[in-house]
């Protein structure tokens, strides 16, 4: 008899949110401003409340809902200390406690739209100072650049996933999703030869891309970076 489902190893990078703020029409209407951010594709995260000390001094189910209004779905707790750990069990979250801030991997992450199960994702993790793919990112596979850029000369395909904890460059048709900065470089840049992304990510600040870009920019040079903690994509002159 086949079996009902397979255990397999896989890996998936989640971005960290650090919470600043316990005020909930605040938190509201920064999201407003970072424009373009709702969607109906959800992107996991997991809620860094590090700076606060006790689980009753936030809403945390009202920061649940609030970010889910903005395409941002909330996936697990991060602090120091495991008096958070009932707070994220009552709301079915995962809960990691240590000291790091920048990222925390988990398996309880759907996987994203279209894109393949998670036993046919491929992760290839490369710790140098850049980064150089010379050959397709076919979907379903993920490339992470720690501690460094990443150089892509080769196509990326729709649901395949670039990760660097430094710049991205792509030299060719991006189709997939561009993740720069992961550990919160907000210096960091994306560069793009065929702006067709799904998803593209600067420390931490995303945006969707539902619809075609305008003209100048859709399949236009692009670069993509922050501005007073919003994401700005502007196209690159050739001349």
């Amino acid at each position: 008899m086949k079996p009902a489902f397979d255990i397999k190893t896989s890996r998936l990078d989640v971005l960290s949110i650090h919470l600043h703020t316990a005020d909930l029409t605040e938190l509201e209407e920064f999201l407003r401003q970072l424009a373009g951010q709702s969607q109906d594709e959800f992107v996991p995260f997991i809620l860094d409340v590090q700076d606060f000390d006790h689980p009753e001094s936030i809403d945390l189910g009202g920061m649940i809902s609030l970010f889910a209004r903005y395409g941002m779905q909330i996936l697990g707790l991060h602090h120091t200390s495991d008096t958070w750990a009932a707070a994220a069990a009552r709301y079915h979250l995962v809960f990691k406690q240590g000291n790091s801030t920048q990222a925390a991997d988990t398996q309880a992450a759907p996987a994203p739209r279209q894109a393949p199960q998670p036993q046919d994702v491929q992760a290839t993790v490369i710790n140098n100072p850049t980064v150089l793919v010379s050959t397709p990112v076919r979907t379903g596979q993920q490339v992470y650049a720690e501690n460094g850029d990443l150089i892509v000369t080769g196509i990326v395909s729709q649901g395949a996933e670039l990760i660097a904890d430094g710049n991205i460059h792509v030299y060719a048709p991006m189709r997939g999703r561009a993740l720069a900065g992961a550990k919160g470089n907000t210096n960091a840049r994306i560069f793009i030869h065929s702006m067709q992304a799904e998803l593209v990510s600067v420390a931490g600040i995303y945006r969707n891309f539902e619809q075609d870009l305008p003209e100048h920019l859709h399949k236009k040079p692009v670069q993509v970076s922050l501005q007073d903690n919003r994401l700005v994509i502007s196209a690159i002159d050739a001349e």
